[in-house]
C-alpha cells in the first residue's frame, strides 16, 4: 500500500479545514491565528539517537510547533530541546514542578495510595531551588542557541495527580470537593496557589533575562478538566479550571503571566456536543486588554483502533469540531495555541500510527488557512 507523504495530509486537512470553516479574511492584520502543535513529552527518558528519531519525524511530519518537559534528568531534556529547535520546531517548554531538585531533601511526598504516583505538595516547593534551576536550564539553552516560543511552569495543578496538596482518597468511589471550600485541607492548597504565584514571578524574571528566549511567553499550568463524577470514581480532589483561574487572578496571576493554560478531552465525538462543552469549558479565555487569552496545551480525542493501516474516521468529525472552536476563539483573541496530546505514546490519542499520519491526524495540527 502507498502512504500519502505528510505534507500531502496536512494540504488535504488544510483544505477539509477550509471547507469546515468557510472562506476566512485575508486582509493583512485582520485576521488571528492561534499556533498548532503536538505534545511529546519525557524525552528525556530516551537516549539521543532515539529522542533524533522521534522529533524528525514531527519536523518532517509538517508539525511547527512541539510542546517539550523540562524533567529528570535535566541534562537529557535539554539535549532534546536542542535537538528540536535544530530541527526548526517552535518550542513551548512545560517545566515539571514535581523535580525533587525544587524541594528540599527532608520533604517527603503525598501518597497516592497505590493507586497513582506519590507527589510533592506544591506548598513544599523551595523558591531559591526552583530559580536557581530555571537559570541553569536557561543559560544552557542559550548555549545551544535555543529560541523558546514559550514557557509553562507546571501542569495540571488543579488535580491531585500533580499537585500533593490535594488528596487522594484510601478508597475510590466516595463524593470528592466540587468547590475549594470542600477540600481536606484548604489551607495547604491555598499556600501552594500563594507558593505558585511565586512560581509564576521568578519564571518570568528567569526568561527575561535569557540572550535567546526573553520574548517567550509565559503561560500558566495547563489545567485539568477532569469532571467531578469522574474525580468521584477515582477518588481524588480536583477543582474546576474556571475555580482556580479566579483563585490565581484575585492573587495577581495577570501580572507575571501572557496566556492561561488549560487541558481539553471532550471524550465525545458527536461534533455538536463537542462545541457546547469545549465552549463553555474555555468561557474564562479572554483578549489581553480584559483579562488572558488560553493557551491550549493538551487536547485529544481517542480512537482505540489499532490495526493498521489505522482507520480513523470516526475522529475527522470531532477533529473538525475541535479545530473550529479553536478558530472562533482565536478569532476573537481569546486562544493563542493549541497542542494535540500525543504524537506516539498514549494508544487511544496518538497521531503517528503505523509509521504516518492518518488525514485525521493531519487535521489536529494544520495550520489555519486565510
Amino acid at each position: 500500500m502507498t502512504r500519502a507523504a505528510p505534507w500531502a495530509l496536512l494540504l488535504a486537512a488544510q483544505l477539509s479545514l477550509a471547507a469546515i470553516f468557510g472562506a476566512l479574511p485575508a486582509l493583512a492584520g485582520d485576521a488571528a491565528f492561534a499556533r498548532y502543535g503536538v505534545n511529546r513529552l519525557n524525552l528525556a527518558w530516551l537516549d539521543r539517537a532515539e529522542q533524533e528519531r522521534v522529533l524528525k519525524e514531527i519536523a518532517d511530519s509538517g508539525a511547527t510547533h512541539v510542546r517539550l518537559s523540562l524533567s529528570r534528568p535535566v541534562e537529557k531534556s535539554i539535549d532534546a530541546v536542542g535537538i528540536a529547535s535544530r530541527l526548526g520546531l517552535r518550542i513551548l517548554l512545560e517545566i515539571q514542578l514535581a523535580n525533587k531538585s525544587y524541594y528540599a531533601d527532608a520533604v517527603l511526598p503525598r501518597s497516592g495510595q497505590g493507586r497513582i504516583w506519590d507527589i510533592n505538595r506544591l506548598s513544599d516547593l523551595d523558591l531559591d531551588r526552583y530559580r536557581l534551576g530555571l537559570r541553569e536550564a536557561l543559560m544552557r539553552l542559550d548555549a545551544l542557541g535555543v529560541r523558546l516560543e514559550a514557557v509553562e511552569p507546571g501542569n495540571e495543578i488543579n488535580l491531585a495527580g500533580y499537585n500533593g496538596d490535594l488528596a487522594v482518597y484510601q478508597k475510590p468511589g466516595e463524593p470528592t470537593p466540587r468547590t475549594v471550600a470542600d477540600l481536606k485541607d484548604r489551607a495547604a492548597f491555598e499556600e501552594g496557589l500563594d507558593r505558585y504565584i511565586e512560581v509564576l514571578r521568578i519564571t518570568r524574571d528567569e526568561v527575561r533575562k535569557s540572550a535567546k528566549s526573553s520574548g517567550a511567553a509565559i503561560v500558566s499550568a495547563g489545567l485539568s478538566d477532569m469532571g467531578a463524577k469522574e474525580a468521584d470514581r477515582q477518588g481524588m480532589e480536583r477543582l474546576d479550571p474556571a475555580e482556580v483561574i479566579m483563585l490565581l487572578r484575585e492573587r495577581g496571576m495577570d501580572k507575571h503571566v501572557d496566556a492561561y493554560g488549560i487541558h481539553v478531552y471532550p471524550a465525545r465525538k458527536d461534533p455538536k456536543a463537542i462545541t457546547s462543552v469545549v465552549t463553555k469549558l474555555l468561557g474564562f479565555c479572554e483578549p489581553s486588554e480584559s483579562g488572558r487569552p488560553c493557551w491550549v496545551t493538551e487536547w485529544g480525542i481517542a480512537n482505540t483502533a489499532r490495526t493498521c493501516p489505522v482507520d480513523d474516521r470516526q475522529r475527522v468529525g470531532a477533529m473538525a469540531a475541535m479545530r473550529s472552536v479553536f478558530s472562533d476563539f482565536a478569532k476573537t483573541k481569546r486562544l493563542d495555541a493549541a497542542y494535540y496530546y500525543d504524537w506516539d505514546t498514549q494508544q487511544a490519542y496518538r497521531l503517528w500510527r503505523c509509521g504516518t499520519l492518518s488525514p485525521a491526524a493531519a487535521l489536529a495540527i494544520a495550520p489555519d488557512v486565510p
